[in-house]
């Protein structure tokens, strides 16, 4: 049953981020791939996806990545792609469930040129190295860990990969990149530089869900392009409340974006400050495309989760949303019933049995045992149960499917988002059953090209152009929405566990 006396829904925080609509030009506030209307003036400071997962070749870790840059085409030079040095990127944990970050990881990068005088090139021969002297342009970075109003240097002058400029100019790039990995005191690797963008959908879904008749699907739209990120693994002692995860193994997570010196409040003041703002932020995937109203996206995204659940137009999203309305309106798939406090749940409580309707302790913050419960509130975050160990053979829809080592619990990079979302938002997190006539989703069921099996796990970056020119043949998904019903049927659930509808009144 949902306390809806935790929401305490107002207007202040949400004045306060539309301020943010009066930011400089060039500035913006938005994250994941380009879904707020700012997005496109301020891609080096655009979240595109976060993920965390228990690590695979190290149980006792939790892998991190997050990526900015959408839509990097590999021939992009001459200038190619760099991490923003008047930017602050930063990772943030909290282990209490009180919205706010307990942990932050900071990335912060410097520029440097050996000649930009008399040379336009981002190399000037082979690379061999990060400290080939043919290697024109490096970004080295800071990491900064802070606690509270503690800070502490952890890394300086880390190399960061570079951009891939191609087979010529870096003959042997995995090399490259594996010099760019580097030890954190205290245990765990940290990473940053180019990868592939590991985020795989039909981003069709846009033209009025695919078509409107399910005929576009089956594209991977982001196939090709990079992206750049940054990868932290930590031990899980170090993340976990009171440094215990057997008694607190719940974490919320997300990245965000700080730029210095924006401004955030009325126009008409005239003195703002040389502090760090934030101006983009990501946790779970999807909920800025397709929850949040477009009027509050960017607003949304300078929020700090702790406020989420004073915005009442977000709230009113969650508990009905706007997604299944289109979806019967296109297909005709009657839409669940609201309000949907098992979206609530999945998004802003984390799954509980006495937390909604879903009957299952998974990830939500209550369920760490020194947390004080009053501290508690819904807040928007991408949270991991770190005592749930990862799986040999992973299910695409992750939790959903009954692999517990999947989204929502976390993410991993394999997870198929969108059919998951698809899914979640037609009541399957209830039913336990994959609806018949989306069982299919967008037909884009894995990444292009397989992920790594040691940290950073993410793809090396392609070197191919992604554009073939308008007279490439156009790759499609059936036209017949009549098929797809034969998956429909599939009962999720395996490996013992089942997600039930609660069948007590709210």
């Amino acid at each position: 049953m949902l306390d809806h006396s935790l929401l305490v829904l107002g207007s202040g925080a949400l004045a306060t981020a539309l301020a943010v609509l009066t930011l400089g030009p060039g500035v913006s506030a938005a994250s994941s791939h380009r879904e707020a209307p700012l997005i496109a003036g301020d891609p080096r400071a655009d979240n595109t996806d976060v993920y965390a997962y228990t690590s695979l070749d190290r149980p006792d870790s939790v892998t991190f990545l997050a990526n900015w840059i959408p839509f990097e085409e590999p021939n992009g030079g001459p200038n190619f792609y760099a991490f923003g040095d008047d930017l602050r990127y930063n990772i943030k944990i909290d282990n209490t469930g009180d919205g706010v970050s307990d942990l932050t990881y900071t990335w912060r990068f410097h520029n440097s040129y050996r000649d930009s005088a008399n040379q336009f090139l981002y190399n000037t021969g082979p690379v061999t190295s990060l400290t080939d002297p043919d290697l024109n342009f490096r970004q080295v970075y800071d990491l900064v860990l802070s606690r509270g109003d503690e800070s502490k240097v952890l890394l300086s002058n880390v190399p960061a990969a570079p951009s891939r400029v191609g087979p010529a100019s870096m003959p042997n790039y995995a090399a490259l990149r594996n010099q760019a990995i580097r030890n954190v005191p205290g245990g765990g690797k940290t990473f940053a530089g180019q990868a592939e963008d590991p985020f795989f959908a039909d981003l069709r879904v846009f033209d009025l869900l695919y078509g409107g008749n399910l005929s576009e699907r089956g594209q991977d739209t982001l196939a090709g392009y990079n992206v750049n990120s940054v990868a932290l693994q930590i031990p899980k002692a170090q993340l976990a409340l009171k440094g215990n995860p057997g008694r607190n193994p719940v974490i919320g997570v997300w990245s965000t974006t700080e730029r210095q010196g924006v401004q955030v409040s009325d126009s008409r003041e005239k003195a703002h400050g040389d502090r760090w703002k934030q101006v983009s932020r990501l946790g779970n995937p999807l909920v800025n495309e397709v929850v949040v109203p477009l009027k509050y996206k960017d607003a949304f995204n300078t929020l700090n989760p702790d406020q989420d659940r004073t915005v009442q137009p977000v709230v009113d999203k969650v508990l009905d949303p706007i997604l299944p309305k289109l979806i019967q309106q296109v297909y005709g798939v009657p839409a669940p019933a609201t309000p949907r406090r098992d979206l609530f749940e999945i998004y802003l409580t984390g799954i509980c049995k006495a937390c909604g309707p879903i009957q299952a302790d998974l990830n939500a913050h209550s369920l760490n045992k020194d947390a004080k419960r009053r501290d508690i509130v819904p807040a928007e975050e991408l949270r991991l149960n770190m005592n749930v160990a990862p799986t040999a053979n992973p299910n695409r829809y992750g939790v959903l499917a009954g692999d517990l080592a999947g989204f929502p619990n976390g993410r991993r990079l394999t997870d198929d988002v969108i059919d998951i979302s698809l899914q979640a938002v037609e009541g399957a997190a209830q039913t336990g059953q994959l609806v018949p006539a989306l069982a299919d989703g967008d037909k884009v069921n894995a990444n292009e090209v397989p992920f790594g099996t040691s940290f950073p796990y993410l793809a090396l970056p392609h070197t191919k152009s992604v554009n073939s020119g308008p007279t490439a043949p156009e790759r499609s998904g059936t036209k017949n929405a009549a098929a797809l019903g034969g998956l429909g049927t599939l009962l999720l659930g395996a490996g013992g566990f089942r997600l039930r509808r609660n069948r007590k009144t709210s």
